[in-house]
């Protein structure tokens, strides 16, 4: 099997197209199955698929081995990589490791605390935190060089990402923070859910003042809300997410049996109204274990059929 050594999704972005990206989260156990079920129900919809590495810090399959399967049926996946469990040396060898199997998207993150997860008691490494995972990736891949200096033969050819939370405290930082990233040498950015859509303008507004959405691709993430209770969850207790009280009203004035849909009625609605929002390179639809609903989103908002590059 003839697998593709360029980034189709660096392709379509640079080719002026909205992009669209997914979100699978590996299994917890070694069957590969689920994450291939996944990756059926939205590979023709989206241009790349993330594979989360390890998420809220539980143990899972590795988002590498994960990312092979997905490749290997045809799926383009995107790597992330969190720079918690694992030192240089480690982040290196894992680079080169997707590399050989053609993964050529990556999406470099710091990873959450392991005191949310099922180890609280594994040790943190953050040998390099997720800016300089950004430059050994760019690194490794435009000087042909390990960190130590040696060269590489056959360097990875990586799209390189980061992450970026337009709603986090101080809301002054997070426009020379992601100054800061594209500094590092991130090509595109995948931001947290939004659901403070005025918000996330305004940091739009500072972005394109700053002439930022010139230097990197900003793909706007969106999360669909299966219930009012999912809503408050999010508002009161995930740190950095900013759900407007409206949502929740919204949410609440359904039926219980027809909150589903109406949360995706809602990210739908907020999809089209970003498409208009200059700067916005794409979109990154993240439904995690809610996969089935990816087409209809993507359908619904305008995004499908995906151009072909």
């Amino acid at each position: 099997m003839s697998l593709n050594t360029e980034s189709k999704l660096e392709k379509i972005l640079k080719a002026g197209h909205l992009g669209v990206t997914s979100e699978c989260g590996p299994p917890r156990g070694s069957d590969p199955e689920g994450i291939k079920e996944k990756g059926k129900l939205i590979k023709d919809y989206v241009d790349a698929v993330n594979v989360t590495d390890n998420q809220t810090a539980m143990t899972r399959m590795s988002s590498l081995a994960a990312c092979i399967h997905l490749k290997l049926m045809g799926v383009e996946p995107v790597l992330q990589m969190v720079t918690r469990d694992r030192n240089r040396i480690a982040l290196q060898s894992d680079i080169l490791g997707a590399a050989s199997f053609d993964i050529n998207n990556m999406l470099c993150l710091s990873g959450d605390h392991q005191s949310f997860g099922d180890c609280a008691q594994g040790q943190n490494v953050h040998d390099l935190d997720s800016m300089q995972l950004v430059q050994t990736v760019r690194h490794m891949r435009d000087e042909g060089k390990f960190l130590g200096g040696d060269d590489i033969k056959r360097p990875p050819k990586m799209f390189v990402g980061a992450a970026a939370n337009p709603f986090a405290d101080p809301f002054e930082i997070r426009v020379p923070r992601l100054a800061k990233k594209i500094a590092c040498g991130a090509e595109f950015i995948q931001t947290q859910c939004i659901y403070n859509l005025d918000k996330f303008e305004e940091w739009m507004k500072r972005v394109e003042e700053r002439g930022l959405h010139e230097k990197t691709f900003i793909m706007a993430g969106m999360t669909p809300m299966k219930s009012v209770g999912m809503a408050k969850y999010m508002k009161n207790r995930v740190p950095g997410m900013d759900v407007p009280d409206a949502i929740i009203d919204r949410l609440a004035g359904v039926p219980k049996e027809k909150q589903a849909q109406e949360g995706i009625d809602i990210c739908v609605e907020a999809i089209q109204r970003l498409k208009e929002v200059k700067g916005v390179s794409g979109f990154h639809i993240m439904a995690i274990e809610w996969e089935e609903k990816v087409p209809e989103i993507v359908e619904r908002s305008g995004l499908y059929p995906r151009p072909e590059v």
